[in-house]
């Protein structure tokens, strides 16, 4: 028993070294007490002290012992005033001094020799008669604020000042109730009061991940290949406050991982940044393959048109193109445009770059296709020229190159993570065929409770694509259920919408109990099954089925200057690919003469937006750049509209 007590003490007494070490103290918490009264009584933030003590968010319950960091920076300024309430008398005994005195009555040595000046002379004896002061004693204790005015810098939104300050965005909205929803340049909020040596470093080199619901190590580790001493190597802070909803984590680049923390900055608007007036040269790269149209007749040239694809998509980029020409040389934009035929072959793309001087051009734009794309970009290298793919999403990034259209993976994490931020989901289902085996265990995965629902197959095994209402009903809950939809077989995606759409209480409530499910369908790959003519958008609209995109449709009832310009000229209404050659245009050239050159524009206009598209650019650690955002987007009464988050 000796032995157990004499471990206990070296254990508490080693426990108490390193608390003082680290420069922390403790309190016992009392009854009645607060986090932000305790805060004020150390000169510490409650996110200090939600910091060490991650459990104190939840419940502050008396007598728990909480760590305190003794603050540096915000030492109070104490002032001591002491009123004389009156004198006892005190008759000296044998052994007493002035120090036991002091001690004794609680004054100073100095206290007693003013009111018995005797003592200036003499030591104290025994059965000397004193006069021991007794004094009101008050504290004055200059309050030092818990928060201070911050101005928001060029480029930062909520998660960065939250990053930098070590908190999470809710808990910076809590400290501004009415801060807006986009932050702007020189907009004053509060944020906790620490020095600046004690604020995160925001570093490109790294990517930031935003804590999810209910995340532990293990679900980071699945998803971003991270041990926990890894992340906790790059976020030290962990080591005591642990892992919280909301914060943002510093991890190594990693190209897959996106849960909007670059999203959330204003897009910028490049026309009313135009600084360099210097003509511009840009070159456009397109396979139209004109050596293959028969100009004959008019309707020969009609058939080679209906006949390529690649003549039709390069007619439909390029007008979108002249379009932003057109729209730039009303800004004051000067520009040298060329043109080119790639005839998708690789050795014209060869002799094109090999005969034309590419050294001072400022921008491509194009090839369209992967093997030309890559030829012209491992060319152009050595003139560090930056060239923009259009269309490709699986390219090696050089450290020239530019992809503009967002990965499949970017799309898939967006619809997972808006999944993953619902609160109110009861049930998550998935419902898929046998090619999508993959992507429905990836989603089991990230979703250890949810239920798979696979098509009927027939006596071979192989799918019939389809499934019962039995099958489905089977698989949901009460309450809210989010419903994954994995398929690129039309006929399945009709029968599967059209029996969700006759379970869900959103459109038939009176035929089902209280207890009847809502569902939400949602799929992490948007193709044609879910387009054709099959399938019936009145369903989706009432299951409000969301799906992430690289690119939004704009509405009519936008009254878009792009769109009327456009269908004035041509009497038609832009398509998808009009609209991209003119929205990418824009964005490559206001991003030139807006900063020192293109690479420059990725800091400088961290989000642009324009009629359907949007761009933010991200550099690989060792390599190119990447588009890094994504719309999320739904149906709702049969039209397509954006889900802000």
């Amino acid at each position: 028993m000796k032995r157990f007590l004499l471990v206990l003490v070296l254990v508490l007494a080693f426990g108490f070294t390193a608390v003082q070490a680290q420069n922390f103290s403790t309190h016992q918490v009392k009854k009645g007490e607060t986090i932000e009264g305790i805060a004020k009584r150390y000169f510490v933030t409650p996110f200090d002290i939600y910091k060490l003590n991650p459990d104190a968010k939840k419940e502050l319950k008396p007598n728990t012992v909480l760590i305190i960091p003794i603050s540096k920076a915000n030492k109070p300024k104490v002032t001591v005033n002491k009123e004389l309430q009156g004198f006892k008398e005190h008759k000296t005994k044998r052994k007493e001094t002035l120090y036991s005195l002091a001690k004794k009555y609680n004054v100073e040595e100095d206290d007693i020799k003013k009111y018995n000046k005797f003592l200036y002379a003499n030591p104290l004896r025994k059965g000397d008669k004193l006069q021991i002061p007794k004094y009101k004693i008050t504290e004055v204790i200059e309050e030092v604020a818990t928060t201070k005015s911050y101005t928001v810098l060029p480029k930062e939104g909520k998660w960065r000042i939250a990053y930098k300050f070590g908190i999470t965005v809710d808990e910076l909205e809590s400290l501004n109730p009415n801060m807006a929803e986009v932050l702007s340049d020189g907009a004053v909020i509060n944020v906790p009061n620490i020095e600046k040596e004690e604020q995160n470093k925001f570093d490109e080199q790294y990517s930031y991940y935003k804590v999810l619901p209910k995340e532990g190590f293990y679900r980071l580790k699945l998803k971003l290949g991270l041990e926990q001493d890894e992340i906790e190597a790059l976020n030290p802070e962990l080591k005591t406050s642990g892992l919280k909803s909301g914060m943002i984590l510093k991890i190594p680049h990693n190209d897959n991982v996106n849960n909007d923390v670059n999203k959330e900055a204003q897009a910028a608007n490049l026309a009313n940044s135009i600084s360099n007036y210097d003509t511009k040269h840009i070159a456009i790269m397109l396979p139209f393959r004109m050596h293959r149209v028969d100009f004959d007749s008019i309707s020969d040239a009609k058939k080679s048109l209906e006949k390529d694809p690649y003549l039709n998509v390069s007619l439909d980029f390029h007008s979108g193109v002249l379009m932003a020409i057109d729209s730039l040389k009303s800004l004051g934009v000067s520009l040298k445009v060329d043109v080119y035929d790639t005839r998708y072959e690789v050795s014209e793309v060869s002799r094109i770059v090999r005969e034309n001087d590419f050294e001072n051009v400022d921008a491509v734009i194009g090839p369209l296709t992967p093997a030309n794309f890559n030829k012209v970009a491992t060319e152009l290298r050595k003139f560090n020229t930056p060239i923009i793919s259009p269309i490709g999403t699986k390219l090696k990034l050089h450290d020239n190159v530019f992809q503009s259209r967002p990965s499949d993976d970017l799309l898939k994490t967006k619809v997972v993570n808006f999944v993953k931020s619902d609160s109110l989901a009861e049930n998550i289902v998935v419902i898929a065929d046998t090619k999508n085996i993959t992507i429905a265990n990836e989603i089991k995965r990230e979703f250890n409770n949810a239920k798979v629902v696979y098509s009927r197959k027939n006596k071979e095994g192989k799918d019939e694509f389809f499934v019962t209402k039995e099958d489905i009903q089977e698989a949901l809950k009460p309450g809210k259920n989010i419903v994954f939809l994995e398929t690129q077989n039309e006929g399945y995606a009709s029968n599967v919408t059209s029996v969700l759409a006759s379970l869900n209480n959103r459109i038939n409530p009176e035929k089902e109990e209280e207890a009847a499910p809502e569902i939400i369908l949602v799929t992490t790959n948007l193709n044609s099954a879910f387009e054709g003519d099959q399938i019936n958008n009145t369903h989706l609209s009432n299951l409000q089925f969301h799906f992430a995109t690289a690119s939004k449709e704009y509405s009519e009832n936008d009254n878009n200057a792009f769109v009327k310009k456009y269908e004035k000229l041509y009497n038609i209404t832009p398509n998808k690919r009009a609209v991209r050659g003119f929205d990418l245009t824009m964005d490559v050239v206001l991003r030139l003469v807006s900063s020192e050159d293109l690479y420059a524009s990725v800091n400088n206009a961290p989000l642009t937006e324009y009629v359907e598209n949007k761009f933010a650019y991200k550099k690989k650690l060792f390599g190119g750049y990447f588009n890094d955002t994504v719309y999320l987007v739904k149906y709702n009464d049969l039209t397509i509209v954006e889900v802000k988050q």
